[in-house]
């Protein structure tokens, strides 16, 4: 009885202990063991191209696994552990890289690392004064290796393969037969490749250097080769590139190769530059003033399509409330919300075009002409609310019609005795009433709208443009749209650490809207 007791008492009821069989746990750590090989084979690649941060986050994330499926103790956290690990790597990863990001100059002309910004630059190579230029045939052994047999406009022959000094062939007949040319049939272990052979790996032959140190031939085109040396050499003690075809020597700029008489060399590499990002938003004289405008409209699109959504859809709800058919009417007026919002907004856009769409030709055949919804600013905001009040008053329309069922009648009949009127009922009682059930739902809206890239995109892609900006930027931009079209769609190039900064103050401005909508509900419910 005792010894049952005991047995008893020495599991804990409701926990299954884990099976931990040898077969098991020789498969975990296999498993185990070839992710950490392929792991720290990629962190090393990582860090030897100069991405840090992909290689941290790697690194911390094969330390979290290696520690989960090793420790008994985690290993309830073993079923999330690769959830856990692919949220880390494709949602956090990204916000903290775009944070980090934002402190750089990355973008166009930048996209590198300074690692493979001077290991682009010391593959080139140029033709110096003097150089010689050949005729080409090329040669393939059946493992891919190639050979090119060089002819001179002299007569001098050479033969040359890649890292291998060039060999002077004085009697080219030693290789076998010869063409009409004096080009050998075949090669020992080569087979010649004709002019239709090459063209399509002409790019691959290109990129071949044949030969080594100061004798490597290069082919330039389908009809000539020559001898070319580096261009450009990387002094690491000095930390400067050299010009051995100019002798100008390129220091680093802010990520930019530069010389003393400020010419630059492209490409360019990613460095840190501070604030700079966010001085640039707040500060920056080229394009405080439209971006002023832009951080302006910002507010009131979100505010007006708030508004006018909400009124509209209350102003529905209440309209077909107690009319006979009012499911059937509701349903039919919810078809807009039920419709994706992208094919509606591209069908709007078809209907303000000018000189097809049918907005357009109804207002020219009623008045005699129409606003230009897409060339003139005030006329292009219009459209783009309306796009959005067709898109939204349906959502508060349901909201609103499921909010009125909640509010007491009585406290109508008791206005009623006291003589309110329908004004005063509607502002006095309906309105706080409602605004408790729908107020969050207001300021999440707002916030939606603030990051409506959709409809800004779709309509008119932010334009007209804002002449005289010295960025890429509309009168119908937002922010969010404005970050597109510099990280992705500016004519003026790529600009991601200044996309990046403002996505960052959009997120803050987003995360003050949050707070204030938390405080704001509290105070309806108090007054409620």
């Amino acid at each position: 009885m005792s010894s049952t007791a005991a047995t008893i008492t020495s599991e804990e009821p409701g926990k299954s202990q884990p099976s931990a069989t040898v077969g098991g746990m020789l498969i975990r750590m296999l498993l185990l063991g070839i992710f950490d090989v392929f792991a720290v084979w990629l962190i090393f690649n990582l860090v030897g191209d100069g991405y840090w941060p992909l290689a941290v986050m790697i690194a911390l994330i094969t330390i979290f696994l290696n520690i989960v499926f090793l420790r008994k103790g985690m290993y309830p956290l073993r079923w999330m552990a690769i959830g856990l690990s692919l949220m880390a790597l494709l949602s956090v990863y990204p916000i903290l890289y775009t944070f980090w990001i934002s402190f750089t100059n990355y973008g166009d002309g930048h996209l590198l690392t300074k690692q493979q910004s001077i290991e682009t630059l010391e593959r080139q190579m140029y033709l110096p004064e003097g150089g010689v230029a050949f005729s080409w045939t090329a040669f393939q052994t059946p493992d891919g290796d190639f050979a090119l047999w060089l002819i001179h406009e002299d007569g001098t022959t050479l033969l040359a393969k890649p890292g291998e000094e060039p060999e002077v062939i004085v009697d080219p007949s030693q290789f076998g037969p010869l063409d009409e040319d004096g080009i050998p049939i075949e090669l020992d272990g080569y087979t010649r490749l004709s002019r239709l052979q090459t063209v399509p790996i002409i790019d691959q032959l290109g990129a071949i250097d044949f030969g080594e140190g100061e004798d490597i031939v290069r082919i330039n085109n389908l009809d000539s080769a020559s001898t070319t040396v580096q261009r450009y050499i990387y002094n690491e003690e000095n930390d400067m590139i050299t010009d051995t075809a100019t002798g100008v020597v390129y220091n680093d700029v802010k990520g930019t190769w530069t010389a003393a008489d400020g010419s630059t060399v492209p490409p360019g590499f990613w460095v840190g530059v501070g604030l700079e990002n966010f001085t640039r938003f707040f500060t920056g004289s080229a394009i405080a003033g439209p971006l002023v405008l832009v951080t302006i409209w910002n507010f009131i699109f979100p505010f007006m399509t708030v508004l006018t959504t909400f009124f509209l859809g209350l102003f529905t709800a209440m309209l077909f409330n107690d009319l006979p058919g009012n499911r059937i009417i509701r349903s039919l007026l919810i078809i807009p919300y039920t419709i994706p919002s992208l094919v509606t907004i591209l069908i709007w856009r078809g209907m303000f075009m000018e000189p097809i769409g049918v907005i357009y030709q109804t207002l020219v055949n009623i008045f005699g002409s129409s606003p230009s919804w897409f060339q003139d600013p005030f006329w292009a905001k219009v459209g783009i609310l309306v796009v959005n009040l067709w898109l939204g008053y349906p959502y508060f329309m349901l909201v609103c019609s499921g909010a009125l069922q909640g509010i007491p009648q009585d406290i109508y009949s008791a206005a009623d005795v006291d003589g309110a009127n329908a004004w005063q009922k509607f502002w006095q009682l309906t309105m706080p009433l409602l605004l408790v059930a729908v107020g969050p739902l207001l300021v999440a809206s707002y916030v939606f709208n603030f990051n409506n890239f959709n409809v800004i995109f779709l309509y008119n892609s932010g334009g007209p443009p804002i002449a005289g900006a010295a960025t890429p930027i509309g009168h119908t931009d937002i922010l969010i749209s404005y970050v597109y079209k510099l990280a992705f769609a500016g004519f003026r190039g790529a600009d991601f650490g200044f996309a990046a900064a403002i996505s960052i103050i959009i997120f803050v401005v987003v995360i003050l809207i949050t707070l204030f909508q938390f405080r704001y509900t509290n105070m309806w419910e108090e007054a409620a």
